[in-house]
């Protein structure tokens, strides 16, 4: 971040000029999260990070805003203190940058606890004052943010286990008058523009033949319904046909409640559709109720189909002792609980490095796809670039979201134009599943999985 800001004084742009821009990003981004007339308390300190505050000040001059000057956090806690009693809605977090470089001595780790134990809603500027953008550790105490709005890039930091407590939301004010980016990082960070004119436009001139065929091998006696959302999820891509094929004991119950779809019982010598085009196993294949017939189906499939083939939920435990790819378009997509599985590591140990976690299951799974699904999901292979994805919340954490995700992901990859850059239509899978989570959220706050399939894919 240090040689992008460099980068970008030496071209002419002003220090000011950026300023005023992130100011004007903190204002855009705090009024979204407060109603007309709310009170809103920022924390300037001495550095860039106030300015920063400042400069959003200035954008909300039409607001019920209190801006509070600190540079002595002995004698400024009570002026917190009263400007609290007049209960803010929101707090702008302003007071410490990247550039702290030392231990936040005993009075200003007051003044952040009073911040902290008055549970207003904080939106940190660039990071939450107090935690070191490269470790993601406090410095003594930090600022723990409901949202982080971060300047042109993550700090490395925040993508650490123990930073989420601090970081809350994370998202990026990228359009403030720095340059191009002049550097390369093996993250990165997904946003809504890496989506432009993605997934291409459909010709017009086109049939359901057009646009794939997705298999999908799930349910079991009493996981049916992670076979329905499957299903659910992959015709919110779009395929051109969708078949499910399911244990006996669940067919009834599974094919009553699709339409569109059609579905098949599995048995042993199953063929597959003849134009079959992306394949999924996994959802609600309970191991009691799944013969080993199909596990052995699964690892010759995984081995040999010359289609795209996604692997989730029990799937997962089922390939464990067999991983092998012919560098085919192959994804894995785990929670953390099943990498660990995997791995044969400690949930604890996935998450604690989740990059290396990610690079080691796609290096046994012969550099497969992997999509490590949790706060902040990762997307990439054993080498090459990884991607952050910076979309949905913590009420994702329900029975079935995955199940849509990777029914979604399969329902994309068995477009062929979509086959032509895997790692893309992943990266929107992954993206669209988030952000269809966020619209819910914005709009209700009892939402269920069901109302997620209803949105997924509705996003720009």
């Amino acid at each position: 971040m240090r040689e992008w800001e460099a980068a970008t004084w030496a071209s002419g742009q002003t220090e000011q000029e950026v300023i005023r821009r992130v100011g004007k990003s903190v204002a855009n981004c705090a009024l979204k999260l407060i109603t007309n007339g709310d009170p809103i308390l920022i924390l300037a300190g001495k550095g860039n990070n106030g300015a920063d505050a400042r400069a959003a000040r200035d954008c909300l001059s039409n607001h019920n805003v209190k801006l509070l000057d600190v540079s002595q956090p002995e004698s400024d806690l009570p002026r917190l203190t009263e400007a609290l009693k007049d209960r803010p809605a929101l707090i702008v977090d302003g007071l410490f940058g990247i550039g702290l470089n030392r231990e936040l001595a005993e009075p200003w780790r007051k003044f952040i606890e009073a911040v902290n134990d008055s549970r207003v809603p904080v939106l940190a500027v660039d990071i939450p004052s107090g935690l070191n953008g490269d470790t993601g550790e406090p410095m003594g105490a930090a600022i723990k943010a409901d949202i982080t709005l971060t300047v042109g890039t993550p700090k490395s930091g925040m993508f650490a286990p123990q930073a989420g407590a601090y970081v809350g939301r994370l998202d990026v004010a990228d359009n403030v008058g720095l340059v191009p980016c002049p550097l390369k990082s093996e993250i990165n960070w997904i946003l809504p523009t890496d989506f432009q004119n993605f997934p291409p436009r459909r010709v017009e001139a086109s049939h359901k033949g057009s646009y794939g065929h997705v298999v999908i091998v799930a349910g079991s006696l009493g996981y049916h319904g992670a076979a329905i959302l499957a299903v659910r999820g992959a015709q919110r891509a779009q395929p051109g046909l969708a078949t499910v094929y399911t244990m006996e004991s669940v067919y009834y119950p599974i094919a009553s409640q699709l339409q569109s779809a059609m579905a098949q019982v599995w048995r042993a010598d199953v063929k597959f559709p003849e134009k079959t085009s992306a394949l999924l196993v996994g959802p609600g294949l309970a191991a009691k109720d799944v013969p080993d017939a199909l596990r052995k189906s699964l690892h010759h499939w995984w081995r040999d189909l010359e289609i795209p083939t996604v692997v989730d939920a029990s799937g997962l435990d089922f390939l464990a002792a067999g991983l092998h790819t012919r560098q085919l378009a192959r994804v894995l997509t785990p929670h953390p609980g099943e990498a660990a599985r995997m791995l044969n590591w400690t949930t604890e140990k996935v998450q604690s490095n989740r990059l290396a976690a990610l690079r080691e299951l796609s290096r046994k799974a012969g550099n497969c796809w992997v999509v490590l699904k949790g706060h902040q999901t990762l997307i990439g292979r054993s080498e090459g670039e990884v991607f952050v994805n910076s979309s949905g919340n913590p009420h994702l954490a329900q029975g079935g979201s995955g199940d849509l995700l990777g029914g979604f992901i399969t329902g994309l990859l068995a477009q062929p134009e979509l086959q032509k850059d895997v790692g893309l239509t992943l990266r929107y899978a992954v993206w669209q599943h988030g952000a269809a989570a966020d619209q819910l959220q914005s709009a209700r706050r009892n939402w269920t999985v069901e109302d997620l399939a209803n949105e997924l894919g509705n996003s720009r």
